[in-house]
């Protein structure tokens, strides 16, 4: 393990600097094993997971349905994330070039993700979303997510995560700083900084569930994720930072359903499609079709994009008067709600965007329907 990831010297499980890169990328996935994080190969030199095998390229299918997965291989990346020794030999042991993911919500980690990326700030209503920030605030320097996470910071009357030296923190070769925390009384949800969805600020995203993070010691082609102060080991995730985690979006309603069968509505014009009995049923199960394939898998699966598409086109077509609007709507929302529940205020601002959008483009009949 490198020297500068070693915990303490009363840590007798970590081992002495190695000098192989073999050896060191191996140590370094060991070490996070033995911590409970799961570990997946990231492609050498690159912050993106190991490649898919041929078959799974060319066969996309849901992570839970493939076969390589149990059978040992790292497809689908944090997916694939192990604590078994066995199976971490075996990877990093035959490609020692392999860089070291962790996936984020089997191990119990929410992680504070601060970019120091160059770039004009939003619109006001993005840099801390849900709390508005007047026109006489003066915003000058304002820069990048260190300032954001401050600001939130001091408005709640905290320091800033980003100054936290009782956590594991670690700086990005791009100026960055992740800081981890440890969570697992909840299964908290990933984001991007200032999205129309999920957001806790600009420029500052959270690796969670359905994510993964870089391990500290990872070298990259742009540099190494290098760990800052004495603190090796992530601390509980504050408490006024839960409670903005919540606020944000970021924790599903309590007792979340299971994702349920197809609502009637929905299987209503599936039905409808198959036996062509009419227009509007077959639109509407055409429209509906992505954002249902998305319920067969639990995370990804591109639900944002999709249900953003059928929302604008469902605008469109409700403009050009193809489809009656309540209808389509409740139809949009049934199908969305099925499959992701417990999202019901981000697919409600994912719909509200995507139909205004749409019914700025009405879609008149041209003899092809979606």
């Amino acid at each position: 393990m490198p020297a500068e990831l070693r915990v303490s010297r009363s840590d007798s499980r970590s081992p002495a600097p190695e000098s192989s890169v073999a050896d060191l990328s191996l140590a370094t996935a060991r070490w996070c094993a033995r911590r409970g994080w799961p570990v997946h190969p990231l492609a050498p030199g690159l912050k993106s997971p190991a490649g898919n095998c041929s078959d799974c390229r060319a066969n996309p299918h849901p992570p839970a349905a493939c076969p390589c997965i149990p059978a040992g291989r790292w497809c689908h990346g944090f997916h694939a994330a192990t604590l078994n020794q066995d199976r971490i030999q075996q990877w990093w042991g035959s490609s020692p070039q392999f860089g070291i993911g962790v996936s984020c919500g089997p191990a119990g980690l929410v992680v504070i993700d601060i970019d120091a990326h160059p770039a004009e700030p939003p619109t006001r209503d993005r840099i801390l979303p849900g709390i508005p920030i007047g026109d006489h605030v003066d915003l000058t320097g304002l820069a990048n997510g260190f300032h954001t996470l401050a600001v939130l910071a001091a408005l709640r009357g905290q320091p800033s995560p980003a100054d936290d030296e009782n956590t594991l923190r670690v700086r990005t070769p791009s100026g960055g700083l992740h800081v981890w925390y440890r969570a697992r009384d909840r299964r908290w949800l990933s984001s991007v900084g200032s999205s129309s969805g999920r957001a806790l600020a600009w420029q500052v995203d959270i690796r969670a569930h359905g994510s993964y993070i870089i391990a500290p010691g990872t070298t990259t082609n742009n540099g190494t994720y290098t760990p800052l102060g004495a603190s090796r080991e992530p601390a509980a995730l504050p408490l006024w930072l839960a409670q903005e985690l919540e606020r944000t979006g970021h924790f599903p309603a309590p007792s979340v359903p299971a994702p349920r069968p197809v609502p009637a509505r929905a299987q209503q014009a599936v039905l409808a499609a198959g036996g062509g009995r009419d227009r509007t049923q077959r639109t509407l199960a055409a429209v509906l079709a992505p954002v249902e394939a998305c319920g067969q898998v639990s995370e990804g699966a591109g639900f944002s994009d999709s249900l953003n598409r059928a929302a604008y086109t469902l605008g469109g077509l409700i403009a050009a008067g193809r489809l009656p609007q309540a209808e389509a709507e409740q139809a949009l929302k049934e199908t969305a709600v099925a499959a992701r529940p417990g999202q019901e205020r981000r697919i409600e601002q994912i719909m509200r965007s995507g139909l205004a959008a749409g019914m700025k483009r009405p879609m008149p009949d041209t003899g092809r329907h979606p």
